[in-house]
């Protein structure tokens, strides 16, 4: 496998300052490229002992079906050849309809799911694909700056199968408003890199009466790759 330079406008500056929080965490010194050959080229193995009943259903983890419209995504992990990424740990998590987080410090005035906790893990099969079925996450206000509101989402944790292609991103839905207006959205340079974050609508995955159909494509590394999350 090659490891080519990062492409330049791919992926968003480690300050950004709109995005508040960045001025305080991100480093003040620029990043040392350490040659260490092994670590990133030894295999990631994952095995489907990790996976427990449902982690590939977030619908399924209540008493009863939870609230908001019910959505299918998937999609391929390929690397920067275009081969798929076989038997790689993919994790999801996410706000429930009302774009409440099932977690302590999400406090916003917006209810609570008990059967909807946003958190899912799947591998990815021969070709490279996985499959979640979820609720469509709300947009919710995040207090970055007057108005700020990020636009639906669902955070991704990719592992790859060497370390070299860890990614930690976001998934955003066609056509959102809010776009224009999120400061971490906006933080990838690149408009083309930008829009490779937002998923496309698919009849061929809608389930009959069920369920909308999302496709969401991700490439590890690369000059195609898919942006990282801020």
């Amino acid at each position: 496998m090659k490891f080519d330079p990062v492409e330049p406008g791919i992926y968003p500056e480690l300050i950004y300052p709109a995005y508040k929080s960045t001025v305080k965490r991100g480093p003040q010194q620029p990043a040392l490229r350490i040659e260490a050959p092994v670590p990133t080229s030894r295999n990631i193995v994952a095995g489907p002992h990790i996976l427990l009943p449902h982690d590939t259903d977030l619908t399924a983890h209540g008493a009863s079906e939870p609230l908001g419209e019910k959505i299918v995504v998937t999609g391929r992990v390929v690397d920067e050849d275009g081969k798929p990424v076989r038997n790689s740990l993919v994790e999801v998590w996410q706000a429930n309809s009302a774009g409440r987080y099932w977690h302590s410090r999400d406090q916003h005035a917006a209810p609570l799911d008990p059967n909807f906790h946003g958190l899912g893990k799947m591998l990815t099969d021969d070709d490279g694909r996985y499959r979640f079925v979820t609720i469509k996450p709300g947009p919710y206000p995040w207090g970055n700056h007057d108005k700020a509101w990020r636009p639906a989402h669902i955070h991704f944790s990719l592992f790859g199968n060497v370390y070299a292609q860890r990614l930690v991103t976001q998934m955003y839905f066609p056509s959102d408003p809010l776009f224009d207006y999120d400061p971490i959205f906006q933080s990838v340079p690149d408009e083309a890199a930008r829009q490779r974050l937002i998923s496309r609508f698919s009849m061929e995955q809608t389930v009959g009466g069920e369920m909308l159909g999302y496709e969401f494509d991700i490439v590890l590394r690369g000059r195609n790759a898919t942006p990282m999350g801020l």
